[in-house]
């Protein structure tokens, strides 16, 4: 146990997680005024709407309101020839089938939220079964959230354990770790979560679940994206990143761009490693990007 707990306790000591959340606060605020003017254009929109990961997790969602939020990205494409396509469809598990049978757009993922989403307060064997029928079923992404009640206690052994057996199921398969921040209570705290989810494998993280406040902040994404750079730079492994839960605005998802486009740099500036997970932004986005408001989705 004294080993193992010291292997996550080394991997943290490599870098700066002593954070001043009242100067993170001060460095976001100075960056939201004096960058994201500079990207509120017609380009970086057009863009945004191809990173955004379409999301669905009601407790009312069923076979035919999924099946119809499906066939809303297959008529996008006729519909808006010259634009982007989103890049994921996002449901509950139970739906991966129907998302994966009834999706005919080339490119677009199927993610599903696993390992008891939101709380991840279950067994282990429950969460890896669950991910392993997700994956079965036609998922091609999936989106777990990290045990945080253990991080909080201070269990980081059990936490990056869930993480890597998770990940393991996953294999090739991308996996995002939330990591629900606004839990978390500090900087320092956010940034401890980045770096042993990425430790333990993740190939995204991710700021929240939507389902608690508050969700996605300027803040935790500047941290998260710091402690992503950081691990770019001592291990050569990109991850991606993902706000989400909250994103009520196309400014939101401007200042988020702009975080990662002056954190990470242009890298990071494809749908591959920034996606936003939200639904009501990508009529938002759309309404900007063809002038007038449309509610496509």
């Amino acid at each position: 146990m004294t080993e193992e707990k010291s292997k996550y306790e080394q991997a943290l000591s490599l870098y700066d997680t002593k954070l001043n959340d009242e100067e993170i606060k001060a460095k976001v605020a100075h960056l939201i005024e004096k960058k994201v003017p500079e990207n509120d254009t017609l380009e970086v929109k057009r863009f945004l709407m191809g990173s955004v990961e379409l999301t669905t997790l009601k407790t009312t969602d069923s076979e035919e309101s999924v099946l119809a939020f499906t066939e809303k990205v297959n008529q996008f494409e006729d519909a808006y020839p010259t634009l982007p396509h989103v890049a994921t469809i996002c449901v509950y598990p139970c739906f991966a089938q129907i998302v994966s049978q009834s999706l005919e757009v080339e490119g677009v993922e199927v993610a599903c939220v696993s390992g008891s989403f939101p709380s991840s307060q279950a067994q282990i064997e429950v969460k890896t079964v669950e991910t392993a029928l997700a994956l079965r079923d036609g998922a091609t992404e999936i989106d777990i959230v990290m045990s945080v009640g253990k991080f909080l206690s201070g269990d980081y052994e059990t936490v990056c354990d869930e993480i890597s057996e998770l990940k393991a199921v996953c294999g090739n398969r991308k996996m995002k770790v939330i990591l629900e921040t606004g839990l978390l209570g500090s900087a320092e705290n956010i940034k401890k979560a980045s770096i042993l989810a990425m430790y333990a494998g993740a190939d995204y993280i991710k700021t929240s679940t939507g389902k608690e406040k508050p969700a996605a902040t300027p803040e935790a994404a500047y941290v998260m994206c710091q402690a992503i750079k950081e691990y770019y730079d001592k291990t050569g492994i990109q991850i991606g990143f993902k706000p989400a839960g909250g994103l009520n605005t196309v400014h939101d998802a401007l200042i988020y761009y702009t975080i990662v486009k002056e954190v990470l740099g242009e890298q990071w500036l494809t749908n591959q490693w920034l996606r936003l997970g939200t639904s009501r932004l990508a009529n938002l986005l759309l309404s900007e990007v063809v002038g007038k408001e449309t509610k496509f989705f």
